[in-house]
């Protein structure tokens, strides 16, 4: 069963992404580490104690569409109620609505330990928590006066409906529609396929924040509005009114994440009310909705990110634990009684270390892109922070999910057998891991991104900026003397030259306008980032002071992820400078 890591969580927070520093700097208000492991400690307690003991159940009896109502598995209603009980929604959200405006980085601490126990249940929060940062941030006073403080509060949830059946990632292409009402609302009428706990029986009410066309909208994504569509309409005073003409058409029949109803969605067909059409309201400018959106979707990128973390580290603890009681052979030196543990045999180990670096690295990754989220509305220079953080999004969505499933799979390998088994538990964490690279823009998207829009910034010196924190973390290695890095140092600089040499390539191809060849290295060179990235903070962590006795294993766990993970990225980085000319000429293969 999944333990929530806590002092292990609460480390990379304070050492390693930089929460440590903020508040003692007071950046962070009144926040103090007392409080932070407070926090830390209890969300550990409700993700080990109530979310995961009920994560097979959701796996095995899935959500389920009764009578045209959505069921969740058993004990999730219960479960849901507990969660908003414990005021877990509002953490980042604004005071003025029930919130507590405490750092994101203690919010995505938070998602990992629920995604952990069960990444199907965390995914009502997540959206619920996305949704309320676009109506704060976009929507009207009234707005905001008459939703935001019972989804800050968790009674109603919130959704993020995109997607059309024609209309994967091409939102330019959608066709649901809108219609204004003399009143200032708007009629909403089409279908959304994928929506995320689109329909549930754990909240009273479901906001749905919709994109759609007005009739009179430019083509494209210059074209898209967003609109608030509630399950239930609501009055004046708060109570809720009458069905609003929406409602869930069916459920997908999924790989993993089964407890999570994941729904198609009818608007505006007439089922209910007096006239067709599902009532919204306007949330920012008409035609502005994907700037709008797009708030909610950052938002998403890293909470996926997080996700991967989470599936890393549960799945990570469950192969370990089965490592240290299976027995099988005798491994080299072995000279006990018997078949030795396979956590003895040397590749097993290799497998488990790998696994463990993965998971961490991908831990720091993301929380340190939190923290600079953070900075960016808390410290001095905000626009370098909203640089660091529009620089680290892409990287902490892409390399966290895809550690997910690679971390899920050796641990399906460590089990043998057994791993294929489902009653063992550990084939449920590839499952669920798999959808992780796919949500809110592929990881493909992501890596267009990264090269497109966030290496240029401010002329290429944020990313040059942030190459050279890298290797001071290097040259602080190489100055510590500790016997225990070995060739760490060594590695690290390796590593940093391989991802400074790739991206000054990049930017050339870029202002040479050979876009092309450029993309063509774009998923490498951000897997590149990730694993120097990894290699870094392990060292940073290493190096900390903590007090807490774990040293010599950080230390080892940084030179083992330097000597052996960073050992591909030499060859990443030739796959980007030299791979474009044969991918083009490997095209005719797909003709």
């Amino acid at each position: 069963m999944y333990k929530a890591p806590v002092e292990e969580i609460a480390f990379t927070l304070k050492h390693v992404a930089g929460m440590g520093e903020a508040v003692s700097q007071g950046l962070l208000g009144d926040l103090s580490d007392d409080l932070i492991d407070a926090i830390l400690s209890e969300a550990g307690r409700f993700a080990t104690e109530e979310v995961a003991p009920l994560a097979e159940i959701g796996d095995r009896q899935g959500a389920r569409l009764q009578g045209g109502e959505v069921r969740l598995p058993d004990g999730w209603r219960d479960l849901y109620r507990n969660w908003i009980a414990g005021g877990w929604n509002g953490l980042t959200a604004p005071e003025a609505f029930g919130g507590q405006a405490l750092p994101h980085m203690l919010n995505v601490a938070a998602l990992e330990m629920w995604n952990s126990g069960s990444m199907a249940f965390a995914l009502a929060p997540t959206l619920t928590m996305g949704a309320i940062e676009a109506v704060s941030t976009h929507g009207s006073a009234a707005l905001k006066d008459k939703y935001l403080a019972r989804m800050v509060s968790g009674e109603w949830t919130g959704t993020m409906n995109l997607t059309e059946p024609h209309a994967g990632s091409d939102l330019g292409v959608l066709k649901a529609r809108a219609e204004r009402r003399a009143d200032g609302s708007y009629r909403i009428s089409g279908q959304k396929i994928f929506i995320t706990w689109g329909e549930h029986d754990a909240a009273d009410n479901i906001i749905h924040l919709v994109l759609a066309r007005l009739p009179d909208a430019p083509a494209g994504t210059r074209g898209i509005s967003l609109f608030l569509v509630p399950k239930f309409l609501v009055h004046d005073d708060g109570s809720l009114g009458a069905r609003n003409d929406l409602f869930c058409h069916s459920l997908e029949h999924k790989l993993g994440i089964h407890g999570s109803p994941t729904c198609t969605m009818i608007y505006g067909d007439g089922r209910f009310g007096d006239e067709k059409g599902a009532v919204g309201w306007l949330v920012g400018e008409e035609n502005k909705g994907l700037a709008c959106m797009f708030t909610m979707m950052n938002n998403a990128r890293l909470a996926v990110g997080m996700q991967g973390v989470a599936i890393a580290e549960a799945a990570t603890q469950k192969a370990v634990a089965y490592a240290k009681e299976r027995t099988q052979g005798k491994a080299p030196g072995w000279s006990g009684a018997g078949m030795s543990p396979i956590v003895e045999h040397p590749d097993v180990a290799r497998m488990l270390l790998t696994m463990k670096a993965l998971t961490q690295g991908s831990r720091a990754i993301s929380y340190a892109c939190a923290h600079a989220i953070d900075m960016s509305h808390r410290a001095g220079d905000s626009r370098h922070w909203q640089e660091r953080a529009a620089l680290l999004t892409p990287i902490a969505k892409s390399f966290s999910t895809d550690a997910g499933v690679d971390v899920a799979s050796l641990g399906i390998q460590v089990h043998g057998g057994m791993g294929f088994i489902e009653e063992t538990g550990a084939a449920r964490y590839l499952r669920d891991a798999r959808i992780a690279p796919i949500y809110e823009g592929t990881n493909g998207i992501q890596a267009i991104d990264l090269v497109t829009r966030k290496l240029p910034l401010s002329g290429g010196d944020q990313v040059r900026g942030f190459i050279a924190e890298l290797k001071q973390i290097a040259d602080n290695v190489r100055r510590s003397n500790l016997d225990g890095f070995g060739e760490t140092a060594v590695r690290l600089d390796a590593a940093i030259s391989d991802l400074e040499e790739a991206t000054a390539w990049l930017l050339q191809m870029l202002a040479d306008n050979r876009a092309a060849e450029a993309l063509s290295g774009a998923t490498p060179y951000q897997r590149l980032f990730g694993l120097v990235l990894t290699g870094c903070y392990l060292a940073k962590g290493a190096l900390a002071d903590s007090g807490d006795g774990r040293g010599e294993g950080r230390i080892a766990l940084c030179r083992f992820a330097a000597e052996n993970l960073l050992a591909e990225t030499a060859a990443l980085r030739d796959c980007l400078v030299n791979g474009a000319a044969s991918l083009a000429a490997a095209r005719i293969l797909l003709a």
